[in-house]
């Protein structure tokens, strides 16, 4: 079993677990998992990882298979990156929106005085 096939079902193994512990979220665990199922196909094919090697233009297929992870995880890495920002932006606007609760709560019992006199 090679270094790469044991790393993958690892994963794979710690994603499944993490989901069912509830730690991370099922639409987040999709993206682990298909970069893991990658890398398991990756370690049992190795002559589609001499493909690859070729039509990347690589000598030598380990450094294919190199390559190959870092864009995965790279792809995995940009994706949540959009999650992120996405959830900061609608963190700002619920921010904002609490805000202007405070406000027009404090301001009540200024306009109920008003409103009785």
């Amino acid at each position: 079993m090679t270094v790469l096939m044991l790393f993958s079902i690892v994963m794979i193994g710690l994603v499944l677990n993490s989901v069912r512990r509830e730690h991370i979220r099922v639409e987040y665990s999709v993206s682990w998992l298909t970069a893991s199922v990658i890398l398991l196909i990756l370690s049992i094919r190795p002559d589609l990882v001499s493909w690859l090697a070729g039509v990347m233009g690589v000598t030598y297929p380990p450094v294919a298979v190199l390559l190959i992870v870092v864009f995965v995880f790279l792809v995995v890495a940009y994706r949540f990156s959009l999650r992120i920002s996405s959830l900061k932006d609608a963190n700002i606007a619920l921010a904002q929106r609490v805000a202007i609760l405070e406000y027009q709560i404090k301001a009540l019992p200024h306009e109920q005085k008003t409103a009785t006199n």
